[in-house]
This record gives C-alpha cells, sequence and structure tokens, in this order.
C-alpha cells in the first residue's frame, strides 16, 4: 500500500490513500468532536463510547478536539480526569480503535488547547499571552513554547489552537487576556517565535505540535469590545495592522489557521473568500489546513443570518476554504447530503482531505500513531517546566508606580499584611482556559511572600478583606484589623477568569476556606465577559480607600486579564505592580520582585487609559484623532511600552548612517544604553518610526523594533537596530507595499513619550 510506506513522498502518500476512500471516508476527515466524549473514565480504566465506535465504523473521523482538555465546560474534573501517564494511554486506546477498526486505517489528529499552558491535568500553568508579552523577550517565550508542544505531544496531542494573535483594540473585550497586546509588529515577533517553539524543526517530532493561529482576522477590533461583534475596519488597516502578524507566521511556517467568529464590512470571516483564498492561500502561499472555531459555521444561520440553514452553511463555508470543522456538527450532518443533491462538487471536499490528510503525514502520524505514557509522565509539569514558568512571570510584571522608592520591601521591615481578594485564590492568578489544579500547585501571593519568612510565619498578616465582585464588606473589619497590626499592607486585587471549578468559598471574616453549597463565582474577565467599564469590580476600591486611612506605606498589586482604569488608587497608592494573570509561580515571581531578587523588567504592551471614556486610547492612532476632551486629554494614564524598574538607565549618542539612503536601502540606528542606578537591571529599548509626510496619512509612531538587555551598575552597551523597506512601508494606494520618498523621524527609548530622535530620508530613485 503506496500509503502506508514511508519511503514515499507526502504527495504520493495522499494521492493515493484519497483514491482509496469513499465519500463518507472523505467527509469523516473534515470532522472534529469534542474528545471527551468519546471514552469513559471508571475507576482508571478507559472506556470507549459506543457513539465513538460507531462514528469509526460510519466513515471514520478525521479529529478530535480537547481529549485531554478538563474544565467546568468538559466536566472532566481532577477526580474524574486522567493523570499525565494515563491521559497518555486513554489516546493510544482512541488512536488505536481509529486504526485498528476502520477500512483504511486513517489515524486522529488530537487537538488540545495551549494558549498559556497545554490544558490537561497536571501540565504546567504559564502566565497568560498578555504578561508574555509584557516581558517583550522573544526568546523565552520561544523556550515556553517548546515546553509547552513537549508536554502536549507527550500524551499524544499532536496540534494546539494558539497563539492568538488578535490586535486589541478595546480592553473592555473579555478576551484581551489571551492577546499580546495592541502593537502588531510586537506581536508579529511574538508570532514567528511561538511557530518556531511549537512546530520545532520538523512536526513529525514526538516534542513538536501544529500551531494554530488565531483567529483570522480582526477580532480584537469588535464593535464596543463586545465578543465577536462587527469589525468596521477598512482594508488598508486590516492588510497593515490586523493581518501583520498573521502574515508573518505563515512566512514562518505556519501549518494551520482559524477563522474569527467575526465579520469585517458585512462578511463573516467563516466564509470570506477574499481573506481565505486570495489573500491567505494565493497572495501568502499558505498551503495548510484551514479550522473554524467552535460553532462558528452553525452562527452563519443563526447569528449573521448570510446562511438559509444548515446546509446552506456548511456549503458556504467549504466553498470558501474551510477544511475542518471544530464540533463537527455542521459538516457531519449535511456535506453528504448536499453532494448527493449536487449542492457542493466533490473536487471541493477532495481539496480540503487533501490537505487534512497532509497534515497527518507531516507530523508523521500515520508512521508513528502512539504516545510514550512513560514519557509523559516525565514531562508535563516537570521542575524545568515550573522554573521556566516563574521566570516568565517575573519579567512579566510591570512596575507602575514605586513613590519615594518604597520597593523593594526590606525583609527587615517588621510585619506584612497581605490583603484582598487575590491574595490567596489560585484559580484567580490563572486566567481562563485553565485545567482543575490541586491546590499545592498553584503559589499565591500571599504563599510567595510566607515562603520569604519561613521561619517566621507570625510577619505575615492575611485578610481577604472582600470579594472580586461582591458588594458585601463583611471582611472589613478582619482586613482593617490585620493592616492596623501590620508595618506594610500589600492590597492584591484585580479580576478574575476562573470558572466554576466547585472550589468552595472564602469566610471573609477569618479568611480560611470553607466548603458551601455555592460555589462563588468571582468571574469577570476571559472568553465571553465583555465589561462597560475598567474599573474594580465589587466592594475592592472601597476597601483599599478603608486601608488607606489607617496611614501605613500601601502597595497595590493587581492579577487581572485587561487593564484596570482606577484614578484614586494611581494618585493614592504608594507603589503598583501589574502582574495580569501570572500562573501556577505567579506568586512567587511577585514575591521575588516585591523583596528585590529580581528587578522589574516588564513594560506595558496595551496602553491603560485614565478612564473607559478615552478609549480606544492604543497608542498608535492617526496624528488627526485629536488632543483632548473636554473633561482631560486624550493621552493614557499609562503610555505603551511603559515600566518602572528599580535601577535607571538613560540613553545617549542616537546615531542613523547613513542619513540618506534610496526605496530599497538600509540604514543602521545605534543609541547608547547606560545603567547608572546601583543594581543590575533589564532594560526594553525601543525602535519606533514617524513618517512626517505621506500620501495616505500614517499613525503618529509606530513600533519598528525593540531589544532587551542586562546590564551592571554602571555598564553600558550600544544597541544597533536595521532600518529598512520592512519598517518603513505602508499599505499604498494601489493596496500594495511602499515605500514613499520622504522624511522620517526615528525615535529610540524607555517608552514610546519617552524616546530620542533622529531623521533619515529616503531619497527619490
Amino acid at each position: 500500500m503506496i500509503y502506508k510506506d514511508r519511503n514515499n513522498s507526502t504527495s504520493e502518500r495522499v494521492e493515493h490513500l484519497l483514491s482509496l476512500m469513499t465519500l463518507e471516508e472523505k467527509i469523516g476527515q473534515l470532522i472534529q468532536p469534542f474528545g471527551w466524549q468519546t471514552y469513559e473514565n471508571k475507576d482508571g480504566k478507559i472506556e470507549l463510547t459506543k457513539e465513538f465506535k460507531e462514528q469509526v465504523k460510519n466513515g471514520g473521523i478525521g479529529s478530535l478536539y480537547g481529549v485531554l482538555r478538563a474544565d467546568p465546560w468538559t466536566g472532566v474534573t481532577i477526580e474524574t480526569g486522567l493523570s499525565p501517564e494515563e491521559g497518555a494511554e486513554a489516546v493510544n486506546e482512541i488512536q488505536r480503535y481509529a486504526i485498528e477498526h476502520s477500512r483504511l486505517g486513517i489515524p486522529i489528529l488530537i487537538g488540545e488547547e495551549c494558549s498559556h499552558g497545554h490544558m490537561a491535568i497536571g501540565a504546567t500553568v504559564f502566565p497568560v499571552p498578555l504578561s508574555l508579552g509584557s516581558t517583550w523577550n522573544v526568546d523565552l517565550y520561544r523556550e515556553m513554547c517548546r515546553a509547552v508542544a513537549r508536554e502536549t505531544r507527550s500524551q499524544g496531542g499532536a496540534a494546539t489552537y494558539s497563539p492568538v494573535l488578535d490586535v486589541v483594540r478595546d480592553p473592555r473585550w473579555g478576551r484581551t487576556e489571551e492577546c499580546f497586546g495592541e502593537d502588531a509588529y510586537l506581536i508579529s515577533e511574538l508570532a514567528v517565535a511561538s511557530v518556531e517553539g511549537l512546530q520545532g524543526e520538523s512536526l513529525d517530532q514526538e516534542d513538536s505540535v501544529v500551531a494554530t493561529l488565531k483567529h483570522f482576522v480582526g477580532y480584537g477590533s469588535s464593535e464596543g469590545g463586545r465578543n465577536a461583534g462587527p469589525v468596521h475596519m477598512g482594508k488598508r488597516e486590516l492588510l497593515e495592522v490586523d493581518m501583520l502578524p498573521f502574515k508573518k507566521a505563515v512566512e514562518a511556517g505556519a501549518v494551520s489557521i482559524m477563522p474569527a467568529y467575526n465579520e469585517i464590512d458585512g462578511m463573516p470571516c467563516t466564509t470570506n473568500r477574499e481573506l481565505l483564498q486570495d489573500i491567505l492561500r494565493t497572495e501568502w502561499g499558505f498551503d495548510g489546513m484551514v479550522i473554524t472555531d467552535c460553532g462558528a459555521i452553525d452562527m452563519l444561520a443563526t447569528g449573521h443570518d448570510t446562511a438559509e440553514g444548515g446546509m446552506d452553511a456548511a456549503v458556504q463555508a467549504i466553498s470558501a476554504g474551510i477544511d475542518m470543522e471544530m464540533s463537527g456538527e455542521m459538516f457531519g450532518k449535511y456535506l453528504l447530503e448536499a453532494v448527493r443533491q449536487e449542492k457542493l462538487d466533490t473536487s471541493i471536499v477532495d481539496t480540503a482531505v487533501r490537505r487534512v490528510l497532509n497534515l497527518k503525514f507531516k507530523l508523521g502520524l500515520f508512521d508513528s500513531p502512539y504516545a510514550d505514557p512513560k514519557n509523559a509522565a516525565k514531562v508535563i509539569g516537570s521542575e524545568e517546566h515550573t522554573a521556566l514558568a516563574r521566570k516568565i512571570a517575573g519579567e512579566g510584571v510591570v512596575l507602575l508606580k514605586n513613590e519615594g522608592k518604597i520597593l523593594p520591601l526590606s525583609k527587615a521591615s517588621g510585619k506584612i499584611a497581605v490583603i484582598g481578594p487575590n491574595a490567596d485564590v489560585g484559580y484567580n492568578q490563572l486566567g481562563d482556559y485553565t485545567s482543575p489544579q490541586p491546590s499545592s500547585k498553584v503559589t499565591t501571593v500571599l504563599g510567595g511572600i510566607r515562603s520569604k519568612f519561613a521561619e517566621e510565619p507570625g510577619r505575615v498578616l492575611y485578610a481577604p478583606g472582600c470579594r472580586i465582585k461582591d458588594d458585601s464588606k463583611e471582611g472589613f473589619d478582619y482586613a482593617l484589623t490585620c493592616a492596623k497590626d501590620a508595618d506594610t499592607v500589600v492590597m492584591v486585587v484585580g479580576g478574575s477568569s476562573a470558572r466554576d471549578f466547585g472550589e468552595g468559598s472564602i469566610d471573609l471574616k477569618t479568611g480560611a476556606s470553607k466548603v458551601t453549597d455555592h460555589s462563588w463565582s468571582d468571574m469577570d474577565c476571559g472568553e465571553g465577559i465583555d465589561r462597560m467599564s475598567l474599573k474594580l469590580s465589587g466592594a475592592q476600591l472601597e476597601l483599599i480607600q478603608e486601608i488607606y486611612k489607617l496611614g501605613k506605606p500601601l502597595v497595590v498589586v493587581y492579577i487581572n486579564g485587561r487593564p484596570i482604569a482606577e484614578p484614586w488608587i494611581e494618585d493614592h497608592a504608594h507603589a503598583i505592580l501589574e502582574a495580569w494573570y501570572p500562573g501556577q509561580e505567579g506568586g512567587h515571581a511577585i514575591a521575588d520582585i516585591l523583596f528585590g531578587d529580581v528587578n522589574p523588567s516588564g513594560k506595558l504592551t496595551i496602553s491603560i487609559p485614565k478612564h473607559v471614556g478615552q478609549l480606544p486610547v492604543y497608542y498608535n492612532g492617526k496624528r488627526s484623532r485629536g488632543k483632548r476632551y473636554l473633561e482631560d486629554d486624550s493621552q493614557p494614564r499609562y503610555p505603551f511600552g511603559y515600566g518602572l524598574s528599580y535601577t535607571e538607565f538613560s540613553y545617549s549618542n542616537l546615531t542613523v548612517q547613513p542619513e540618506v539612503i534610496p526605496a530599497d536601502g538600509v540604514a543602521t540606528v545605534t543609541v547608547e544604553v547606560t545603567n547608572t542606578g546601583d543594581m543590575e537591571g533589564a532594560e526594553v529599548v525601543q525602535m519606533y518610526i514617524s513618517d512626517t509626510v505621506s500620501v495616505i496619512t500614517r499613525p503618529a509612531k509606530e513600533l519598528k523594533g525593540f531589544r532587551k538587555v542586562t546590564l551592571a551598575p554602571g555598564e553600558s552597551t550600544t544597541v544597533e537596530f536595521t532600518v529598512g523597506a520592512e519598517q518603513l512601508e505602508y499599505i499604498g494606494l494601489d493596496y500594495k507595499p511602499v515605500v514613499e520618498p520622504g522624511e522620517f523621524r526615528v525615535l529610540v527609548g524607555k517608552h514610546v513619550n519617552d524616546t530620542l530622535h533622529a531623521t533619515l530620508i529616503v531619497q527619490e530613485d
């Protein structure tokens, strides 16, 4: 059999297998049912369901979604779920049945969620992408992606639905936490690193998985910040901003892409031929697989209302370029009958099947379909990955304010009161798309601070004070009592993207966990949780204000999935740390920074407004967008690229050589950076470009380069950037990239509003 012989080329194997398949078998390859529904875990023994066996018998299954996913949606808990070793064994059992009981023995593509770690029980939970972006450390992120790939593939997962490459335009959107930030260039750099890290040197290796780019495209620019809402964007901005990260990731070798739920100019992305055919495949040369988001095809008939029913929706989608449907319901129900009724040509089906099979052969699934359970037990949640999670979390924390250099705290500074709803609730610091965790797995901020005083536990006091969303003040008195008895107060507040994991509640009067019939949900962020405000939920601000009245040094730590705009806190707190959702090691990382064991180096990748009424407030807007409102100016409270350190850095000697170049020329930009403080630290050196005059209006400034450098006290280094067509071009009148002759300003510095500048001239040829 040609397709079973690894000595034949992939194309030969694909075409031979395709020629042997019935129409039912072909359509089976295009559907992806929910994986956790294919088996039952009975006292540690896996039993495949009758429904799964029937599907294998009646045409087969191309892929399964979330076999290993565990969370309240799947209903898989720590008690009913699978250990790393058991998970690998379960995937092998599923794979073995599909291969041995289907006519052609085609293996199943196992797809898993891995936005910030493999979403399976026991896997390492890294910081969310908003925190990862704040590290500005591309190499470290690539290393993390390698770790995620190792953990996922060790259990048989061969595809992941990450990275999320959406450009955030309205942080009220609940999925802001899943994104890297508001700048397309920065996202592009991380996108490339993600593809390199996840896919490795070759897809058929035991530590490589498919990277699925999502959500293509414009998903982060929805109307009103509402999830999957319409996007109002011109083609030029779409090409120049939102598509850029996807284009760079495709050029890096990404082999899978997921269209977004939203519509753009009246056209749903799921059926947008210009996006999926003309641009993605013809212009960019993408030859991989296109898979829908869950339920996206159904939305065509019950949401967008561009299809008359399920069959019409399914035909529209596959005809536009969709190869596989996540959830599989619409393709499974309607494609066979559509062909029989001559509403769908078999050649379109063949094209989609060809892409799916090609990916499976590239992954080596036909030759090595099974995982090694012992390796899974060794790799998943390893000490190496745990240490990596702590390092990344530390680099992603942004120091927003440090009045009087109150930080770092001295370990000899008396008692510390750790107060707030996010001080000791592990799930609240993990973010959405997280599996159930044993309490011992996650180190909270309270746990991290206590670890610094292991020999003097009495010096650390704790009170939750309030919940995230509840207005109850029943915990205020106990919190105030703790604060009065302390020398310094660390308030840990923010938001929560924790699903209902059945953890019970916290006694606000004592801080102790208690079992109740009601599992309190504090979720105010995450997928489908969009807000009208960027203020703290519930009674959190009032709690902070009451504690402030005590006159104690007040440090605020934000743990959250979107920016917080609270002017009172920004004016009154002595220090503010923005930690986003820092993952399982976040408590250790935050404590390391609070006590100076780690010098903060995170920088904002998203502008933080003074007030929600300023939105949109992203830094790279057009010059014509106006200067101020009646009440205040239009500048954010904290600008893009901003972040303090415990040391100081100075910039000097900015040069551009040569100062004049042709349109296809290259200039070298150099700047000297010096650590003028008394502590080693890392600085993110940022380069922006401003096109002073252009035929098409341009943003005032655009990030076009960055370097993270570590310097000892008194040490200097010269940082170099290259400026050429890629940094100077924009989408011209004909919707093609053009470098327009004229004057450009090159700006280099600490953040977008603190830079040195020089001039570069592009001459006519």
